[in-house]
């Protein structure tokens, strides 16, 4: 039993030493620790200070983002009204243009008014719907040459110039195109 006293006074005077000498380490750098705490501290400010300044410049960048995007979006929809504008024009320009052909042409079925008029939305909606500029503007063209030639023939005919009793360069057109 004596050993095992013996034993566990070793023991417990090992744990003393132990603590004594954490206890003498921790006095001996009392200073150097509350520095650390003190610069620990002062780092979590600076970074919380440049966390929050962070946070301002990016709800800064937000609100100039959405200030662009809605300018953005304003003037992309005025542009397509416009262009709902411009396109109800063409069709109301079509419109007349088989009117045209009708009362020039009072001998014609309606039908080949129709399918004249027919011809030119279709160039039209071509033209319109064009994702490449170059070829908007080819099916523009063939619509200005279209309608130039569907007149031409109108006042040659109503002119009595037109020997014959069809618009000849407008279906011309329509077979080339």
């Amino acid at each position: 039993m004596h050993n095992l006293s013996k034993w566990l006074l070793g023991l417990v005077d090992l744990w003393h030493s132990i603590k004594d000498r954490n206890l003498r380490w921790r006095r001996d750098n009392q200073a150097e620790l509350a520095q650390l705490r003190q610069q620990r501290i002062l780092a979590e400010k600076a970074l919380e200070t440049e966390l929050k300044k962070h946070s301002v410049q990016l709800e800064h960048e937000i609100a100039l983002l959405k200030t662009r995007h809605d300018a953005e979006l304003l003037m992309y929809k005025t542009r397509c009204k416009q262009d709902i504008k411009d396109y109800q024009h063409y069709l109301d320009s079509l419109d007349q243009l088989k009117k045209s052909i009708q009362n020039s042409y009072t001998h014609l079925p309606e039908s080949v008014a129709l399918t004249i008029h027919h011809h030119a939305k279709h160039l039209l909606h071509s033209m319109w719907e064009a994702e490449d500029y170059e070829q908007k503007i080819q099916y523009e063209m063939q619509l200005i040459q279209f309608m130039t030639a569907v007149h031409e023939d109108a006042r040659l005919y109503l002119e009595d110039a037109n020997t014959g009793n069809l618009p000849e360069s407008t279906l011309k057109l329509m077979r080339k195109n």
